[in-house]
């Protein structure tokens, strides 16, 4: 565009006269008046970005919180205990831990604690001696060492843990599911469940004990009053043992050898931290399909955003005229609907990160986790709607800008 221009002479040169730019204030001005004038459809095609992000944030989130209450777990646990169980026989057969076992793996110099628990047959526990022996409800009776509890790391819900002088009466501590199977979720010297045709007293119910489950559905009786009242026979059928950090993997060297020396290839060795890690390791990959579907349902907000974008064009083609008209570019029209694109996006996004996160805490209040929601997640899921919303923009914003002004003057 030229003018012309006088000089003081009397001369006349032309001027080339340069549209006005626009600052990032009238950028975000301009861009936000199709979200103004239409916040039904705007807050809609948001919802969808909203969504896809929240799924995301809110999967690796939940994951990451797990993640972190089983770090607690385990710090609080540890990761030094191994058990020692018997496997089978050459020929197929249970195998047996000696009754001297404990004993034995007592001596390993590293080994700090020791305690075993031996499964007693056919000894199902009741709540009354009136219900038919079927119904077991898949509960047992383990004899234990007064040492179990504080070897695995397990605490007393209600009541107390055996000692001395329960430990050869008949007296038991209920596991955290044995008792709610029995429905009883208080321990008192009236409490009493039906074990081998005899009334235990329960003396103590157990919170759930991670590195330990088996404990969990099982009536707990002393060494002694299992030998006394259920028959058992002094042979232990699973072996705790805690040791130095350091020395762990040198311990389950030996253990098997130390346990049964004339048949170490019978004994199983094992590690429950490691059990809990392979858990997680199969959450991290259904966190993984998860992520995988929350990026399809981003995929789909972007299409809804692209959808909006283009028929915004279509109804404003008369604005776009005018704007054109009274001299607006069309880099500055293009710019116009890219940034109209990306406010949708990122309102969704934002959106997003706060519905994930609160969807995260609420979910880890519920199953007593830290609520642990990584930051380069929330920054990704930001950073995902600024490129969704860019590209969702880009043909709508061109499409806008090559509309010559009689062209979308013209139309009704």
């Amino acid at each position: 565009m030229t003018a012309t221009a006088t000089r003081s002479e009397g001369t006349a040169r032309p001027v080339r006269l340069r549209p006005a730019r626009l600052s990032a204030r009238d950028v975000l001005r301009v861009g936000g008046v199709g979200l103004r004038t239409r916040p039904l459809r705007a807050f809609l095609s948001a919802l969808g970005i909203a969504i896809g992000i929240a799924a995301m944030i809110a999967v690796v989130g939940i994951s990451s919180s797990s993640r972190a209450d089983l770090d607690r777990t385990l710090a609080a646990l540890g990761t030094n205990l191994l058990t020692v169980a018997p496997g089978s026989t050459l020929f197929g057969a249970d195998a047996q831990l000696p009754t001297e076992s404990v004993a034995m793996i007592s001596r390993i110099g590293p080994v700090q604690q020791v305690a075993a628990v031996a499964q007693l047959a056919d000894t199902p526990v009741y709540r009354s001696d009136r219900i038919p022996a079927p119904q077991t409800g898949g509960l047992g009776t383990q004899a234990v060492t007064l040492d179990v509890l504080a070897t695995v790391g397990g605490t007393v819900a209600h009541g107390t843990w055996l000692n001395e002088a329960t430990a050869r009466y008949p007296a038991t501590v209920l596991g955290a599911v044995a008792a709610e199977r029995l429905g009883l979720g208080a321990a008192g010297p009236d409490i009493q469940v039906y074990i081998d045709g005899r009334w235990f007293t329960v003396v103590g119910i157990l919170r759930p004990v991670p590195l330990a489950p088996e404990l969990d559905s099982a009536a707990l009786v002393g060494w002694p009053a299992a030998t006394t009242y259920l028959g058992l026979d002094g042979h232990p059928t699973r072996i705790y043992t805690r040791s130095a950090e350091r020395h762990v993997e040198a311990v389950r060297g030996v253990l098997a050898a130390t346990a049964n020396p004339e048949q170490a290839n019978e004994i199983q060795v094992s590690r429950p931290s490691d059990a809990l890690a392979a858990r997680q390791a199969t959450d991290e990959a259904f966190t993984g399909l998860l992520l995988g579907l929350g990026a399809v349902a981003l995929l789909v907000g972007g299409v809804g955003v692209a959808n909006t974008m283009v028929i915004s064009v279509l109804e404003r083609r008369a604005e776009i005229g005018l704007r054109r008209a009274l001299g607006a570019t069309r880099g500055q029209v293009r710019t116009q609907f890219l940034a109209e694109s990306l406010l949708l996006s990122a309102l969704g996004g934002l959106g997003g990160v706060l519905l994930g996160v609160v969807v995260t805490a609420g979910y880890a209040l519920s199953r007593d986790w830290p609520t642990v929601v990584p930051l380069w997640v929330m920054a990704g899921g930001i950073g995902a709607t600024v490129v969704i919303g860019a590209v969702a923009g880009l043909y709508p914003a061109v499409r806008a800008s090559r509309l010559s002004p009689t062209e979308a003057l013209a139309t009704p």
